[in-house]
């Protein structure tokens, strides 16, 4: 499945940092994914749409920021993640840490290089660790092919993330964050929506499980039938 296109980008200015505890809803997303794949520079870029190419190693930051979904502002709270992530016989150990980043998460984005298959090899296996945490099927998680610029040294094919983004049941998107913001925004936009939707269906379940059941008005002919029929029986 091929992420939908967006009409308008997301990121608006300004964009200030969150104060502790908000008011309204707060978006939780994390972006995971082996070492070098360009995790912090695509968070950098949707939030300021500049492209830093270099990083000191990622002991993983967290960012939160105010923006706008749809006109409205809503608190965003970005993990970035280390890339501590070893792949064997298609099972991930991550680090005690990234586990619970997972737990805290609501919504993912699992970014791959296409210039490293290994990096490609990993997502299989951080998916089915996401699963294993969160069962509910409707959490959110978007694959992301990046440095799509870098052609020449292509070790992954778009129809290779295509058909993993299938057989997992998740949306696909090839980016290149040093060459351009809009898909970078587009991806992190379409990830913020479907957080927000899952978030309002939710409170929308909570709400019906807390509606207590008014008890069933009394049949008042069958009230005037016992009454009479007490009344006869005394007679007698």
């Amino acid at each position: 499945m091929r992420l939908p296109s967006m009409s308008q980008p997301f990121l608006l200015a300004p964009i200030a940092e969150c104060a502790p505890g908000p008011p309204g809803p707060q978006l939780r997303l994390a972006v995971l994914g082996a070492r070098g794949v360009g995790k912090s520079a695509m968070v950098v870029r949707f939030l300021t749409k500049r492209f830093i190419g270099d990083y000191e190693p990622n002991t993983g930051n967290l960012y939160s920021r105010l923006v706008r979904l749809e006109g409205d502002p809503v608190a965003v709270q970005i993990q970035d993640t280390p890339g501590c992530i070893q792949v064997q016989e298609d099972c991930v150990q991550v680090l005690d840490s990234l586990s619970r980043c997972v737990k805290w998460a609501e919504g993912f984005l699992l970014v791959y290089s296409i210039t490293d298959y290994s990096s490609y090899q990993s997502v299989r296996p951080l998916y089915q660790h996401i699963r294993k945490v969160h069962p509910d099927a409707r959490t959110p998680v978007i694959i992301v092919g990046n440095k799509a610029d870098l052609l020449h040294a292509r070790q992954v094919q778009a129809k290779e993330g295509l058909q993993l983004a299938n057989e997992l049941g998740s949306l696909f998107l090839e980016i290149s964050t040093s060459d351009e913001s809009q898909g970078v925004c587009d991806v992190f936009q379409y990830l913020c929506k479907e957080v927000s939707k899952l978030q309002h269906a939710g409170s929308m379940d909570r709400r019906r499980s807390s509606i207590i059941p008014r008890p069933k008005s009394p049949n008042m002919q069958d009230l005037k039938r016992r009454f009479k029929q007490a009344l006869s029986s005394k007679v007698k």
